[in-house]
């Protein structure tokens, strides 16, 4: 990590004098063809006067965030969040202990959770991330990140990123690129501690929103309070609709991993002339987890069988990468 840092710096300091190349930009990558593509495309996009040249306010990537730039097994890492907020908060509740979805998270009754569908787990997020000022939530999700582990990997949840995507993440910035999460996770969930994890300032992040309402208390600051009520979900057919909104640019590069991924990815190469789609796939099982077409978590279908005829190429966790995740810290 140390060396990506290095070569930033020298990265930044060379502008658009064409593709920066160290003996190996991405040396948690065996050679495959998505790191070959990854400098090809690069040195194209960067070569002044080439056909391809693309200038530098342009040079838009955006990355899924779940399973893409961190692992997202056994569940979203955000719904780990919620459902130690529910047990953390439970002694406040007394009501809970006999109330759905609620009395199955203080049971610890996953199946149970499961059978409440989708109002039951969107009840757990609202109520666990409204009632408080942004920077209130915004604290707790910190002190979380700081106190939970991985129940497999033992390690903090801002520790489970991928090693391979943090130098793709460092070598696009070091060519020009501005690089974008763009997520169905929460935005306000993810913007207090991504920069430190990715490099990736709170303001290049596009996320699912929910509704805040600006308060003055008195002699007191200003505040922001989030409210229990869904904004915008940036997922699915959202994620095109967000880019447009928060970003103003159509991107030159997307990475996804699931289907949630699906229009983010058509949007940025169907019909365009210069672009590179690319889709993480789990296949690792020892290392990190395998799963595609029968996974809830990062269910990965249709997008699959439209890599081929939309030329978006495959990164094979098991083979294509060196290690998984960074040393810890």
């Amino acid at each position: 990590m140390r060396r990506c840092l290095r070569l930033f710096v020298v990265f930044a300091l060379l502008g658009e004098a064409g593709a920066v190349l160290a003996d190996d930009p991405l040396p948690s990558w065996n050679d495959c063809p998505a790191k070959q593509a990854m400098v090809e495309f690069v040195a194209k996009v960067t070569k002044e006067g080439g056909p391809d040249f693309v200038s530098a306010p342009e040079r838009i990537a955006t990355f899924d965030n779940d399973g893409t730039l961190w692992c997202e097994k056994p569940m979203y890492f955000q719904m780990m969040f919620a459902l130690a907020r529910i047990k953390a908060t439970a002694a406040e509740h007394p009501d809970w202990k006999n109330k759905e979805p609620f009395k199955s998270v203080l049971d610890g009754d996953m199946q149970q959770l499961a059978a409440q569908g989708e109002k039951g787990l969107l009840d757990i997020i609202e109520t666990t991330h409204s009632g408080m000022t942004d920077t209130d939530f915004q604290k707790l999700v910190m002190d979380w990140m700081h106190t939970a582990e991985h129940p497999r990997f033992h390690r903090p949840y801002d520790q489970c990123i991928y090693q391979p995507m943090l130098e793709v993440l460092a070598y696009l910035r070091a060519n020009g690129f501005k690089t974008f999460i763009v997520s169905g996770g929460g935005i306000d969930f993810m913007r207090p501690w991504v920069t430190k994890a990715y490099g990736i300032p709170p303001e290049q992040v596009v996320g699912s929103s929910g509704v805040t309402k600006f308060e003055l208390q008195g002699d007191k600051p200003p505040v922001l309070i989030k409210k229990p009520k869904v904004e915008f979900v940036d997922d699915g057919p959202g994620k095109p609709v967000g880019i447009n909104r928060f970003i103003g640019r159509r991107p030159i590069i997307a990475f996804g991993n699931s289907d949630g991924d699906l229009e983010m990815l058509q949007y940025t190469t169907i019909g365009q002339p210069t672009h590179l789609g690319l889709i993480v796939h789990h296949t690792d099982a020892e290392r990190e987890y395998a799963y595609d077409r029968d996974s809830k978590v990062g269910h990965l279908d249709k997008a699959l069988d439209a890599a081929k005829p939309n030329g978006w190429l495959l990164i094979d966790m098991k083979h294509d990468w060196k290690t998984i995740f960074p040393a810890e810290k």
